[in-house]
């Protein structure tokens, strides 16, 4: 009989935290199942998160027991607080989803915080409308009301409440001992509770313990790498959502001060702007394999390759990406900061910020890395750096304002620049061959479809994917010949690469994206890191640069890495500073034709490639 008391009153205690506070733990689990809901995507792909049930049930359970460790004069506004916050952000996570289709991220967060009172007024006059009121956003604000009515009603009967009060077990006379330790049913719903928590926790240990690694990441690149594994963290809630991004934009604010830190230590001893027009043009997941350039066997590159033969065009190829990742491939490409170099790449310049100090004029045209609402956080790690008002000032004069559904909505914005007589910087970030590949090209130019390709070993769907591959390396094709037509009657030089492969069923593999935890094998490291580069001259420029011509065409074929493209840049460019070293410019005489090219800060590319025992790479 004693056991059993004992055990009675442990079921008992486990009730406990929800009977004390039993209308908070309904409210908050009900608008989290809503919220949950109502942010699903409606795509093939959306869903709602697979343990929403058991863990949200957990977390609240865990939350009401802190609550009833706290003094019972303040619990009830300690609940209030959280109930408020918790509102707040569920509102604003739906809100989110209604007018942007997209949850809270770190963006959102950050354009949030920059603007200011009038810009505020304006978002709230365009946005807060009559139509959220039969949206979810209404649905979660009645539920607040509701809730809010609720306590008002309690405090006003002094913390009589009816709401969830259970009725006592009739007295029975055998267990009058056990009285006090039947009433309400305490035990029994305990008794409940233990086997579901138990459930829960089970289900629940491996999200969580992702949680905690994730908020003890150190960079958005780290960030943004551990989302890429298959079993990363879920935030499934509005909360976790706001602590997520409140952490992220942190993380980046540090290495946001260091690169603020590298930009006043510039210095510029002369320049000589031996070129006056550099452009830089910047690719999406082109795989080097699926161009004419390297041998592929469908007309891909068909003005590309005309200009190889007929004009001053010369096709790099042994050139490699340091990652397969933008965000991570911009930073290490933007940076002067090298692989095998001390300190991490944002303790050195970025290189448009060299060549503003310089006297260039810098051009920044993106179809990617602009901030907007609904922006994953690969694209915040990738662009944060670039957005931020301060860097942004520091490294061009003029940006584009707005993203385009093709890429040739960045000619129309190159088009509408002034003609400056300052020599020039443009940098072109298209979204290439980015996914999805069906959007990156009008369908009006669709020249390949599934039935081109003798591949019995891929279903009509996978063939279907690879002719829309090629049709927007086609269509990439045709940007970069206008790109070159804008430039063919001024003394310019352009500089053509892609961030990184991609994998697209070549050598027989049927798959398509980037395999990013996978381990790098040579096949790999050509699908995913073999990328596309290539140097063309106007005809006036190769006339009175025929030495820089003469180096080009001497450094086709040797080995590259583009975290090193700054310094042959600054070369270009005639920069004379400290920060710039001959032995990573691949134009010149000194260049370092040994240095690793460590992929992924891990693997030796040059020792991966001799595994192969001279095989060539695979087309």
């Amino acid at each position: 009989m004693v056991l059993l008391r004992y055990l009675l009153k442990f079921f008992k205690a486990i009730y406990t935290p929800i009977r004390l506070n039993a209308r908070y733990f309904f409210f908050m689990y009900l608008t989290g199942i809503v919220t949950a809901y109502a942010v699903v995507p409606n795509t093939p792909q959306g869903k709602v998160y697979d343990n929403l049930w058991l863990e949200l049930f957990l977390d609240l359970y865990v939350v009401c027991v802190l609550l009833t460790i706290i003094p019972r004069k303040i619990r009830q506004w300690v609940r209030f607080l959280f109930a408020t916050v918790a509102y707040l952000a569920a509102l604003a996570d739906v809100f989110c989803f209604v007018k942007f289709q997209s949850t809270l991220n770190p963006t959102m967060l950050l354009l949030a915080g920059e603007t200011d009172s009038r810009e505020a007024g304006e978002f709230l006059g365009s946005y807060v409308t009559s139509d959220l009121l039969s949206s979810s956003v209404g649905l979660v604000l009645l539920i607040m009301i509701i809730h809010l009515l609720c306590f008002l009603i309690t405090r006003k009967q002094k913390g009589k409440c009816c709401l969830f009060k259970l009725a006592p077990l009739p007295h029975l006379s055998p267990l009058a001992p056990l009285k006090g330790c039947f009433n309400g049913f305490g035990w029994l719903w305990g008794g409940i509770l233990l086997p579901l928590l138990i459930w829960a926790g089970v289900r629940s240990a491996h999200n969580k313990q992702e949680m905690v690694q994730m908020f003890s990441m150190q960079t958005p690149g780290q960030i943004e790498h551990e989302l890429t594994t298959p079993e990363c963290a879920q935030f499934y809630q509005p909360l976790y959502r706001l602590a997520f991004s409140i952490f992220t934009n942190h993380v980046a604010s540090q290495q946001v001060q260091q690169l603020i830190q590298a930009s006043d230590k510039i210095q510029v001893d002369s320049c000589s702007f031996r070129s006056p027009d550099i452009v830089l043009i910047i690719g999406e997941s082109y795989n080097k394999y699926h161009s004419q350039l390297y041998g592929y066997d469908k007309a891909t590159t068909p003005r590309q390759l005309s200009r190889q033969q007929t004009d001053h065009l010369a096709v790099f190829t042994d050139v490699v990406a340091p990652w397969n990742l933008t965000s991570f491939v911009f930073k290490k490409t933007f940076s002067l900061h090298v692989a095998g170099q001390q300190g991490d790449w944002c303790d050195y310049p970025l290189f448009p910020e060299v060549f503003r100090k310089a006297g260039y004029q810098v051009v920044f045209l993106t179809n990617q890395f602009l901030p907007k609402a609904r922006e994953a956080v690969y694209d915040f790690s990738g662009g944060f750096f670039l957005n931020h008002p301060e860097l942004s000032k520091a490294m061009f004069d003029i940006r584009n304002e707005k993203l385009h559904y093709y890429d040739e909505g960045l000619l129309t914005d190159f088009d509408k620049l002034t003609p400056s007589s300052t020599p020039r910087l443009t940098i072109f970030h298209v979204m290439g061959q980015h996914v999805n590949y069906h959007s990156r090209y009008p369908k009006k130019q669709r020249k390949f479809y599934p039935d081109d390709y003798d591949r019995p070993d891929l279903s009509e769907k996978n063939r279907s994917i690879l002719s829309h591959y090629d049709n927007a390396v086609l269509y990439n094709d045709s940007i970069a010949d206008q790109v070159i037509k804008r430039f063919e009657q001024r003394e310019a030089i352009i500089i053509f690469l892609s961030d990184h492969g991609e994998e697209c069923f070549n050598d027989g593999f049927k798959h398509f994206g980037r395999n990013h935890n996978a381990e790098i094998t040579p096949r790999l490291a050509h699908q995913e890191f073999d990328i596309p580069f290539w140097i063309w001259c106007s005809p006036s420029y190769a006339e009175k640069h025929p030495d820089i011509w003469q180096e080009v065409t001497a450094a086709k074929d040797l080995p590259m890495m583009i975290d090193a493209l700054p310094h042959m840049l600054l070369y270009l460019a005639g920069i004379h500073t400290q920060d710039y070293h001959e032995e990573y410019n691949v134009l010149s005489p000194r260049y370092d034709k040994q240095r690793p090219r460590v992929l992924k800060n891990t693997v030796n590319y040059n020792q991966l490639i001799k595994q192969e025992h001279g095989k060539e790479p695979s087309k």
